[in-house]
């Protein structure tokens, strides 16, 4: 099978959708990262494995998968013909921080409704002039989906006091949030948060589930789409958002993305 790889992408003018991202993949595996948005996904034709949060899961056709921001997630098509899917990137007005944990205790909900709805909104997201519509069925499929998370928080468990680890690493995390575009060296960032820079490698991944500089990179990656989807070129892109230059930009969207910044943009709407 000659391997296959179509995108496509849009910033659409409807407040709470950060970006909209359809794809075909056929041999294409993302490796483990993170978004700053909630991810609502779903599938068309075959079917996606990812591990999210050390837990393995799938998206079979009747499924809605909500992927929280900030937690560590890969992708791979589960089927031989590889899989197509449509995909919602969701900013913070439209679900709080305080369903992460609920989702990230059962990401892939089977609900027809909630489907179907999700569906209907990609399709008026694809028309210009149809955002009143777009917006209402936002709200529509907001509430279904706080309807799901909400009881969930009833149930879990209050947080352990984070130990000596889970500190470190949450200050790291705070440091390279800030750093994302200056980046920040291993030495320095031990220095900072008062740790031997291998102890501080082992808590953020031991935390997070991802290394530092997959966090690091997935971030900036995350940046760079949205400046490219505001008509940006890669070039400028890659300065802007903290790439040594544009083959450095290339290599790390590549990886992340399944298509180089250049064809992004150019099948951006």
């Amino acid at each position: 099978m000659v391997a296959q790889r179509e995108v496509s992408a849009w910033r659409p003018r409807v407040p709470g959708v950060v970006e909209v991202f359809h794809a075909r993949f056929t041999e294409y595996a993302y490796p483990m990262h993170v978004h700053d948005a909630w991810t609502l996904l779903i599938v068309d034709d075959g079917a996606v494995r990812y591990d999210l949060d050390r837990h393995e899961h799938g998206t079979p056709h009747d499924t809605v998968s909500l992927l929280p921001p900030h937690v560590p997630h890969n992708g791979s098509s589960a089927t031989p013909d590889g899989f197509r899917k449509r995909v919602i990137y969701l900013d913070a007005t439209q679900l709080d921080e305080s369903l992460i944990g609920p989702a990230v205790d059962g990401p892939d909900l089977v609900d027809p409704v909630l489907r179907r709805r999700v569906g209907l909104l990609h399709t008026a997201l694809e028309h210009p002039g149809d955002e009143l519509e777009a917006a209402s069925r936002l709200a529509l499929i907001g509430e279904r989906l706080r309807g799901h998370l909400r009881p969930r928080l009833l149930d879990r468990l209050p947080d352990d006091r984070p130990g000596p680890a889970r500190g470190v690493a949450h200050s790291l995390r705070e440091l390279l949030d800030a750093r994302l575009v200056q980046g920040l060296a291993l030495d320095e960032a031990a220095q900072l948060v008062h740790a031997h820079p291998a102890h501080l490698v082992r808590a953020f991944s031991g935390t997070f589930g991802i290394a530092p500089h997959q966090y690091l990179m997935s971030r900036r990656v995350d940046r760079a789409r949205r400046l490219l989807l505001d008509g940006h070129p890669p070039s400028e892109v890659a300065a802007a958002t903290g790439f040594y230059d544009q083959s450095h930009l290339t290599r790390h969207f590549k990886r992340l993305v399944g298509v180089a910044p250049g064809r992004y943009r150019v099948r951006s709407r």
